[in-house]
């Protein structure tokens, strides 16, 4: 499938819905590609259930649910998705940006936002967990209702283990924290929530080994002096974190500094036509946050908005005034 837009949007994360949503408040015609196949970028793949306390407006909010409210604002527009599907080559053709997909089809746009968050990520596996995955072996949770009545071991020392956790706690049956270090990467006040909950938390251990039928039922650990001990577990959750990079994005030259795209303050990139927003962009003072994302992806469309027709007004006018 061939298309022509306006504005392309590289990312389906909070940003590129939410860049989606402004491009149609400013008339233009959008579409999104990622290469993930649902709407959402890291929040649905990783963290969907985990509550999120810096957006604007909401107290707290969980993580599928701001994804799900940023799609419905977006819907009114029409944007069209292009999902599970890489981007890869960029070209210009006729003052048009052409972006080749990963199955072929090209998209024709008049800019091109990069939204792409960390870029593609993969987990890191757990040693001893090849041929358990899907076997009662997960690297996120996509439904915490799935392990009521579980017991659950939870193998990390980073924000993902104990977020996950807290998460589980009032769900399974147990939940046990393994890490093979006696300190840990998470957030303090998080790691002191897990202790008060009573979890149990197993240090300066490794997996040493995963057993079961079909599906994993007990958990050997390898324990500091070389002691051994059995955990029963229905289900594994290798939190150790993901390595991630910016794809056939890092090949269209542009400027990158620490594999970040580096922008000015319109949010345009070194490339004519193409702007970068959320995680993905940077510049003197970034920091890296979605409630910033949302800023930028609005600084960026009202840019594009006057980059494609030059007539048009910087300022978009207050969206209270729409209805």
């Amino acid at each position: 499938m061939d298309l022509e837009v306006d504005l392309l949007v590289v990312g389906a994360g909070p940003t590129g819905l939410f860049a989606a949503y402004y491009a149609g408040f400013r008339d233009l015609s959008v579409a999104l590609v990622d290469s993930l196949p649902e709407a959402g970028g890291q929040i649905t793949a990783m963290y969907p259930e985990k509550m999120i306390y810096d957006v604007a407006g909401f107290p707290a909010v969980r993580g599928r649910d701001l994804v799900a409210a940023l799609v419905r604002q977006a819907a009114q527009w029409s944007p069209t998705y292009l999902l599970g599907r890489q981007a890869r080559e960029l070209s210009t053709v006729d003052d048009q940006l052409v972006v080749g997909l990963a199955d072929g089809a090209t998209v024709r746009a008049g800019a091109v936002l990069i939204t792409a968050g960390i870029g593609e990520f993969r987990p890191r596996p757990l040693p001893v967990g090849d041929g358990w995955l899907g076997r009662g072996v997960v690297h996120f949770v996509p439904k915490l209702s799935v392990y009521a009545g579980q017991d659950v071991v939870v193998v990390g020392g980073g924000d993902s283990a104990f977020d996950w956790a807290l998460a589980l706690h009032p769900i399974a049956a147990s939940v046990t924290l393994v890490h093979r270090r006696a300190t840990f990467r998470a957030h303090p006040p998080t790691v002191r929530q897990v202790r008060e909950l009573g979890v149990e938390i197993i240090t300066d251990a490794e997996v040493l080994e995963l057993r079961g039928d079909d599906v994993v039922r007990e958990v050997e650990l390898g324990l500091k002096g070389g002691d051994r001990k059995a955990l029963p577990a229905q289900a594994v959750v290798a939190a150790l974190g993901f390595t991630a990079d910016l794809g056939p994005i890092e090949s269209w030259g542009l400027e990158l500094d620490h594999r970040a795209v580096v922008v000015d303050t319109t949010m345009r990139t070194a490339l004519d036509r193409v702007y970068a927003a959320g995680d993905v962009a940077t510049y003197p003072g970034k920091v890296k946050l979605i409630a910033t994302g949302f800023g930028e992806a609005a600084t960026a469309v009202n840019n594009i908005a006057v980059l494609l027709d030059p007539d048009a007004h910087l300022f978009p006018g207050h969206s209270s005034a729409a209805g």
